[in-house]
């Protein structure tokens, strides 16, 4: 299968210092990917690189010809003075039709938020109409950095089910970025351990027991590489199963069979 995005031994610098050394991977149609790494570890550089915003100092980065990328940036500044409903975000900077912005933000459960403005949502609200404007460009694959970041547990999962339903009903890849090793989509196919270069690569249950990334992580709770094992063995819809910070532990590796 063709990949739709591969970069061949591709290297970062910023400000006369490498930050990525000799990157090789790729993503192939209908696949996720997430990126696991430490701050710092160079994680928001590798994605920018694998969209042209960064320029490799070494190496190539291919994309399959046409690529069309929903892009879901980490931060989001929002001038307080300039009152941007969330329906006119979502068309900057490609013009979306109303109806098209309405339809996509009921689909992601927000269709309230349409006439408000874009500084008043709450953390939640902002990552699904970010990931709206994303899905508008009827991307082949998503591009998402720390799309959980601000969001409580139980925040996470619902966005990480969403993401999970999206991929099978657009059949888009999804290439993810994300420190939180706490909580990470079983869907996964591949996790990348980074740190500056690519410390080890497979399925999550693999790379949660590789000693690439014991070393990086270490074993305590927050380290163990937990699955988000979705309707496999309980119900989410339950409120008892919003566990709270301390337990995530129980979702470890260990925890399932």
């Amino acid at each position: 299968m063709t990949a739709l995005l591969e970069a061949r031994h591709i290297c970062v610098s910023l400000g006369g210092q490498e930050v990525l050394h000799d990157i090789s991977m790729q993503v192939a149609p209908g696949e996720i990917v997430t990126i696991l790494g430490p701050n710092g570890s160079g994680k928001s550089t590798l994605l920018r690189a694998l969209l042209g915003i960064v320029p490799a100092t070494r190496g190539e980065v291919r994309r399959s010809d046409g690529l069309r990328i929903g892009y879901m940036p980490q931060k989001l500044h929002v001038d307080r003075t300039m009152p941007l409903s969330a329906r006119r975000f979502l068309s900057l900077p490609r013009r979306h039709s109303r109806g098209d912005c309405l339809a996509m933000l009921a689909r992601l459960g927000v269709a309230e938020v349409a006439e408000r403005p874009m500084a008043g949502l709450s953390g939640g609200q902002l990552q699904r109409v970010l990931l709206a404007r994303a899905l508008l460009s009827r991307p082949q694959i998503l591009m998402l950095d720390e799309p959980t970041q601000g969001l409580d547990q139980p925040g996470e999962a619902a966005f990480y089910r969403l993401i999970e339903e999206v991929r099978t009903e657009a059949g888009a890849a999804v290439l993810m970025v994300s420190h939180d090793l706490h909580v990470v989509m079983s869907a996964s196919d591949r996790v990348i351990c980074l740190n500056g270069h690519i410390c080890c690569e497979g399925t999550p249950r693999v790379v949660s027991s590789a000693p690439e990334y014991r070393a990086l992580f270490g074993l305590g709770t927050r380290g163990a590489l937990a699955l988000y094992q979705h309707s496999h063995d309980h119900d989410h819809d339950h409120p008892h199963d919003h566990e709270p910070e301390h337990d995530h532990h129980r979702h470890g590796p260990h925890h399932h069979a």
